[in-house]
Formats: structure tokens, C-alpha cells, sequence
């Protein structure tokens, strides 16, 4: 039976909505130590289709399923086949909710991992880290330096 997802920014959605959920190794920045966790996120249509075709992708496996058998009511269910250290990402809702969303508008997209289905070849590489708590700095160096002639009409 199919149930609607009793959050108001998901009137659209229902249980039985697919999406799909991977498992990424992330690290965490903390007193000048970098630290390796597994977090469990949403994988939206495009991204799916790109990690598919052979990027280098964090995620080590991608899991399809619905909605209903990830989220009950305000509860996150962790999904079969993940480690029980996996930690959600933050915003999980919301970042389900649309990812469901483009496998609704891109149905096509289904088709790539069929529900039940869990893929594990993709091609993993952490040699690009994501830190997830990563500050970004600007310094004056970081300018681009620009041709005294830029910004003068000729």
C-alpha cells in the first residue's frame, strides 16, 4: 500500500517513491587530525548516472530502495547490507525528499539500479578527500591579478 510522506515539504512524495542511497567515505577535520567516516546520503539522478559511467567517486556501494524503507515517520532506518558505524548526513530529509524528486521527474534513471539492488563496482577512490567540516580561507594571494586594461574602454 502506498503512504504519503507525512512531512510537509514532502506532500508529493510516498513511501513506495525510489531513490537511492550510498555509502560514502568522508573524513572529518578535529585538532589537526584527519579522521575517516562512513556516511550514509542520497545519490539524485545525475549524480547516479555520473558515478555509472566511471568517475571517481567516495561512494563505495550504491543501494536502490524507497523511501519507506529508509524513512519512518521522523525515524532514519539504516539500510540492509550497511555498516552499523554509518553515520546519516546532515540534512538527510531534505536531501532524500529531492533526491526522490529526480528520479521522479527522470523516471529513466530507475532503470539503472533496479530496487533491491545494491552496486559495488563503482570506480572508489579516495585520493580527492571530502572533508566534510572543511573551512575555506580567502587570503589576499588568492586574487587574480588583471591586465591593467580589463575594465578600460578602448
Amino acid at each position: 500500500m502506498t503512504t504519503t510522506i507525512s512531512s510537509p515539504d514532502a506532500s508529493d512524495l510516498t513511501t513506495d517513491d525510489y531513490i537511492v542511497i550510498g555509502l560514502a567515505t568522508c573524513f572529518y577535520k578535529e585538532d589537526g587530525e584527519v579522521h575517516q567516516i562512513d556516511v550514509i546520503e542520497p545519490i539524485p539522478s545525475a549524480a547516479l548516472e555520473a558515478i555509472l559511467k566511471g568517475i571517481p567517486t567516495s561512494y563505495k556501494l550504491a543501494c536502490a530502495t524507497t523511501l519507506g524503507a529508509v524513512i519512518h515517520g521522523e525515524q532514519l532506518l539504516l539500510p540492509t547490507g550497511f555498516p552499523d558505524s554509518a553515520q546519516f548526513g546532515d540534512e538527510f530529509f531534505t536531501r532524500a525528499f529531492s533526491a526522490a524528486r529526480t528520479y521522479k521527474r527522470r523516471e529513466s534513471a530507475q532503470q539503472l539500479i533496479p530496487v533491491g539492488t545494491t552496486k559495488t563496482d563503482l570506480n572508489y577512490s579516495t585520493e580527492r578527500k571530502r572533508v566534510l567540516n572543511a573551512a575555506r580561507v580567502v587570503s589576499k594571494e588568492d586574487n587574480v591579478k588583471q591586465h591593467s586594461h580589463t575594465h578600460k574602454i578602448l
